[in-house]
């Protein structure tokens, strides 16, 4: 009798256990049902075509960013396809290549009608999926291969040899889908491979629906269940925290999974009310200053060309003063000469796909912009023109995904030139292949020796010639976007634990001009603060308490207002210290330093201000009462 019991038991809740299951997306079986065999069915439908080539043919900014991208696509054709050659762990050159030449392949094709373009692509899908796997041991690489395959597979489904086809869809559902079914960490992770791992799945299972339709159920679920803890760090203001060139790559990968589920099922099932997420084109639009360049700070670079989710996000929110940055980029890149190398942005198709036509422009109504999270950033400028005074500053903490130990730096933009620099990233694979244990976050790790993501090389404080602390945070504690001398305040106390008893930067916009002002405690034993700035300017220090810097023909100045007894000095950075550091050509630090006696307090303030300008020096007064 007991058995039956036991039995019975297990039949319900098997049964209960699976219609929990069933519902865990709710809506989501009705959905996969309703979709037919047709092809192509991915972000737009063959009759859809048309009005895409209108689109483009009808915009002189699309038009010109058109002809880049079919003149690549013919380039294309002079490349040898891809071969399977790893670099270092990664695949992912190669699962990138292969993106961006099948879908400018298939897009060209779809555009012009023209054979040649999809015979080169079924060429190009043929020697990816002839690879023995993708390298699911660093699982992005099978995340791009998968979606290179879906879109060219999707997209010129019905003008592949059908022998061909079988076996793209057999590489998209063998070496793709199949080898995620294990898992990783990437599966629950908060960071870009999240989305990215996700986002390029999706499409693989969409693309081979009507042929894996319990798989591609089973792919779908798990994105929608687990890409919400990426988008959750986007809360609650939208700021991304590893930085504004991986909002490119994680939040681009977000978006193409979000607009495949919408065009294929009809839903995203609720993805997009995340809270910060629909906020997140501010931070990206804010990030850059008005020489272009970004707020680069953890593993970032400084240029971030076309970011084709800003047009998915403009549409969506039907608010085109969130392009004012984008149709810059877009003019600069329509305008370079046309040339037929077979490269490119992988992406770039999606902006034909996502972009409105681009007419005359309002600048955004809002200045100065703050976004609070796991990554605390500030952003100021005197106005949207491209010779304003922007200055960008960030919280945080080195513990983050690809942080640096930056907490408290900032970047500076005056008359058209960056002034104040963040290094930027250095390449993994060089740093790798050198032995040095780059992913690791303890207090002691191998990481922190490399100049560029130490705090040495950063615009912050040194103190008594450490490092900040992994385990602290820097938060901003006041902000004020007044018209007249907005400002933020960081409270760095949490890096600095154990080296000082207090740690508070605050900056200010005072017309064009910008005050960096610093307030420190010593703990009970006297400390040594080194205040640095790294810049590609020269520098001249005249008196000590003044230094000017010049750089493509402009020229501010720098006034150390206090404390009395500390004077600017120029250290040459462009050689770091070890032998696996990448040079920095052409930069140096201003720098002074500050002697702290036991149980006493100090402020560090230095005044930016461009050639010309008429203000006079501030009154200082306590950041408290800003």
């Amino acid at each position: 009798m007991k058995k039956v019991i036991c039995f019975c038991c297990f039949t319900l809740f098997f049964f209960m256990t699976s219609a929990v299951l069933a519902e865990a997306v709710p809506g989501l079986g009705a959905r996969l049902q309703q979709v037919g065999p047709s092809h192509p069915r991915l972000f737009f439908t063959e009759p859809e075509t048309v009005s895409v080539k209108a689109k483009i043919e009808g915009d002189p900014l699309l038009s010109g960013a058109y002809r880049h991208l079919e003149a690549s696509a013919g380039g294309v054709m002079d490349l040898e396809p891809v071969k399977r050659e790893k670099v270092g762990k990664r695949l992912l050159g190669v699962s990138r290549t292969c993106l961006q030449r099948v879908s400018y392949l298939a897009f060209a094709h779809r555009m012009t009608g023209e054979q040649r373009y999809l015979e080169r692509a079924e060429e190009e899908m043929l020697a990816a999926a002839s690879f023995s796997d993708w390298n699911p041991s660093h699982f992005l690489d099978v995340a791009e291969m998968t979606a290179a395959l879906a879109i060219g597979y999707d997209w010129l489904y019905n003008g592949l040899n059908p022998e061909a086809r079988d076996t793209i869809r057999g590489a998209i559902v063998e070496k793709g889908l199949k080898t995620s079914i294990p898992g990783g960490g990437w599966v629950r992770t908060t960071n870009n491979w999240n989305q990215v791992c996700h986002g390029g799945l999706v499409l693989g299972a969409l693309a081979v629906l009507e042929d894996e339709p319990e798989l591609a159920r089973d792919i779908i679920e798990r994105a929608v269940e687990n890409v919400p803890r990426a988008m959750n760090e986007y809360k609650p203001d939208g700021v991304y925290p590893e930085g504004p060139t991986y909002w490119k790559y994680g939040t681009t990968f977000n978006v193409v999974m979000l607009s495949a589920l919408e065009t294929v099922l009809g839903s995203d099932f609720g993805l997009t009310s995340a809270e910060g997420f629909m906020k997140t084109p501010e931070f990206y639009l804010h990030s850059a200053g008005p020489t272009g360049l970004f707020f680069n700070f953890s593993d970032c670079g400084a240029r971030g060309g076309v970011a084709q989710a800003m047009h998915w996000f403009a549409q969506r929110r039907q608010d085109p003063s969130l392009l004012w940055t984008e149709k810059k980029q877009l003019e600069s890149f329509a305008a370079q000469e046309v040339r037929s190398s077979g490269g490119g942005d992988r992406m770039q198709v999606f902006l034909f796909l996502w972009a409105q036509p681009l007419g005359e422009l309002e600048p955004p109504q809002t200045l100065h912009w703050k976004g609070d999270g796991r990554t605390p950033v500030a952003l100021l400028r005197s106005a949207w023109a491209d010779d304003a005074t922007f200055v960008g500053i960030k919280g945080g903490s080195p513990s983050s995904n690809h942080a640096h130990m930056d907490t408290g730096s900032f970047v500076l933009d005056m008359k058209g030139v960056r002034w104040a620099l963040d290094l930027g990233a250095q390449g993994y694979h060089g740093l790798e292949s050198k032995g040095i244990d780059l992913w690791n976050k303890r207090q002691n790790s191998e990481r922190w020796t490399v100049f560029r993501l130490s705090t040495f090389s950063h615009n912050t404080l040194v103190v008594d010639g450490q490092q900040q602390r992994v385990d602290g945070k820097g938060e901003i504690v006041r902000f004020s976007d007044q018209e007249t001398a907005p400002f933020a305040v960081i409270d760095m106390g949490g890096v600095y634990k154990g080296q000082l008893a207090s740690a508070v930067r605050g900056v200010r916009l005072i017309g064009e001009s910008v005050l960096l002002q610093d307030e420190i405690g010593s703990l009970d034993r006297s400390s040594t603060v080194r205040w640095a700035m790294a810049t590609n300017a020269d520098v001249t220090v005249a008196d000590d308490k003044t230094a000017t810097l010049r750089q493509d023909g402009k020229t501010i100045s720098c006034s150390l207002l206090s404390p009395a007894n500390a004077k600017f000095t120029v250290i040459d950075i462009e050689k770091p210290p070890r032998e696996y550091d990448e040079k920095n050509p052409n930069t140096r630090m201003l720098t002074f330093e500050a002697s702290l006696p036991a149980s006493t307090a100090e402020t560090l303030s230095v005044l930016f201000k461009p050639d010309g300008a008429a203000s006079a020096d501030p009154m200082l007064e306590s950041l408290h009462k800003w």
